[in-house]
C-alpha cells in the first residue's frame, strides 16, 4: 500500500506540475469544542490548521488538502498525559474530465459532465490508545452537475487499511473489505442583501467495511461537513475571495465505521459546530 500511495503521490505531483488553467491555494483555521472520538470523549476541543489547493488543467482538476489537528487534554496524547493528541490528515483527488479527454459531450439535463476520480487519503495520529495510521486508495465515476459554482457526485470504491500501534496489532497492517462510498462536494456562491456568501462542503455516505481489526462488525457511516462563508475581502481592501470567515458544522455518525450504539459509545457520533477563517493566495 505504501508503494501504491508513493506512486499515486508522484502522479499527483506530475499532474500538479502542469500549467494550470486555474488554481486556488488557501490556508485555513478551524476551532470547535464539541469534537468526539470513538471510545473516548464527546467534549474535545480542537484547533485545525489546513492547507488546501485546487486547480484545473487541460484534462481535469486536482484537489489536495492537509490538516493538522490539535486536540486538548480530553483527547490525550498518551495515558496520563495533559497534552492533547496530534494528527495529520492528507487527501488528494484527481478528476479526469471525460468531455475534455474524448472530445464528446456527456451533458444531459442537470448533468454538466462526466469524470473519473482517483486519489488517496492517509493519516497519522498520536493518541492515548489507537494511534491511527490509515492508508486508503479511491477510484470511481463522478457526475458534475450544472449549478452555480460546482456540485460533484461520485461513486467511489475504497481500499482502506490501518496499522494502529495497539497492544495486539503492533507492526501489523489490517486491510478492510473494499467498500463503496457516495461522495458529494460542492461550492455554491450566493448573496443575501448584497452580502457575498458561499455554501461549501462535502458529504460522504460510506458503506460498512466488513470486520474490524478486533473481529467486530463495522457499520455504515455518514460524514457531512458544511460551511457558510462570508467574503470579507472588500472590507480590508483585498482582492475578491482573498479573506473569508464563516461558520462550519460537522455531522459524523458512526465515525470510522464504529457503531455509536455499541461499545464505541457516544464518541462515535460527533456533532460539531466550528468557526472557520481562510486566506487565499
Amino acid at each position: 500500500m505504501k508503494k501504491k500511495i508513493a506512486l499515486v503521490a508522484l502522479a499527483a505531483a506530475a499532474v500538479c506540475a502542469q500549467a494550470a488553467d486555474w488554481s486556488d491555494t488557501s490556508l485555513s483555521f478551524r476551532h470547535g469544542s464539541k469534537f468526539a472520538e470513538p471510545f473516548g470523549s464527546t467534549e474535545i476541543t480542537k484547533n485545525i490548521y489546513g492547507l488546501t489547493h485546487a486547480s484545473g488543467y487541460k484534462y481535469g482538476s486536482n484537489f489536495f488538502n492537509v490538516d493538522l489537528l490539535l486536540s486538548n487534554k480530553n483527547d490525550p496524547a498518551s495515558a496520563g498525559s495533559t497534552e492533547g493528541a496530534r494528527e495529520v490528515y492528507v487527501v488528494y483527488r484527481n478528476t479526469v474530465d471525460l468531455d475534455k479527454v474524448t472530445g464528446k459531450s456527456f451533458k444531459s439535463g442537470v448533468v454538466r459532465g462526466l469524470g473519473v476520480t482517483a486519489g488517496f487519503d492517509f493519516n497519522t495520529k498520536t493518541d492515548v490508545g489507537y494511534n491511527s495510521k490509515k492508508e486508503m486508495l479511491v477510484v470511481g465515476p463522478t457526475l458534475m452537475l450544472d449549478v452555480p459554482g460546482f456540485l460533484n457526485v461520485s461513486l467511489l470504491a475504497l481500499a482502506e487499511s490501518n496499522a494502529p500501534s495497539t497492544a495486539t496489532l503492533v507492526a501489523k497492517r489490517y486491510s478492510y473489505d473494499t467498500h463503496p462510498m457516495i461522495g458529494l462536494a460542492w461550492g455554491i456562491p450566493f448573496s443575501v442583501a448584497s452580502v457575498p456568501l458561499s455554501f461549501e462542503g462535502f458529504a460522504n455516505f460510506i458503506a460498512a467495511k466488513g470486520k474490524d481489526e478486533f473481529g467486530g462488525d463495522t457499520v455504515a457511516e455518514t460524514n457531512i461537513d458544511m460551511q457558510v462563508m462570508y467574503d470579507m475581502s472588500s472590507a480590508v481592501n483585498a482582492s475578491k475571495n482573498t479573506f473569508k470567515v464563516g461558520a462550519e458544522y460537522q455531522y459524523w455518525k458512526n465515525k470510522f465505521g464504529n457503531d455509536h450504539n455499541g461499545v464505541a459509545g457516544k464518541g462515535a457520533f460527533a456533532k460539531t459546530p466550528m468557526l472557520r477563517a481562510e486566506y487565499h493566495f
